[in-house]
């Protein structure tokens, strides 16, 4: 299974913002239209639209932050309608291999809110570890390249 990380833009942000989380999982991931209001007020952080071929099936943002300069996922999220089908594995690795294209890239950070059980597994999986840390409630994990 492959997915294409593609710019939130004019002809596909009203669908990006319509995707939703399953019932019970709201409380672990911001709605869409915040991060895209994110993104316009911190440039450094870059929302994609995740494709499997031409169906928008989820939406990531990530960036590098400008004051440590670690690189971070932010966000991700797969619509209700589309989990449980492994898009949410192959955006990560998605986004592993955009940033992993930056040469001062050596390592991915990710936070996710405690009891979050199936995004951990998940990022556990393709091989991020927990560092210790704590930011702002929620769990730091890192991934290494």
């Amino acid at each position: 299974m492959s997915v294409t990380l593609r710019p939130v833009d004019e002809n596909n942000y009203r669908r990006v913002i319509a995707l939703d989380v399953g019932p019970g999982q709201e409380r672990f991931v911001a709605r869409n239209v915040n991060s895209i209001a994110e993104s316009k007020v911190y440039p450094y952080l870059i929302p994609a639209a995740v494709y499997s071929d031409d169906e928008l099936v989820g939406f990531a943002l990530y960036g590098r932050d400008p004051e440590t300069g670690k690189y971070w996922i932010v966000r991700l999220m797969v619509d209700a309608a589309h989990q449980g089908k492994g898009y949410g594995r192959a955006a990560v690795l998605a986004l592993i291999e955009e940033l992993r294209a930056k040469p001062e890239c050596g390592e991915i950070y990710l936070s996710l809110v405690p009891g979050n059980e199936a995004a951990e597994g998940l990022y556990q999986n393709v091989g991020f570890e927990r560092t210790g840390e704590i930011a702002d409630g929620e769990i730091v994990m890192r991934y290494s390249l």
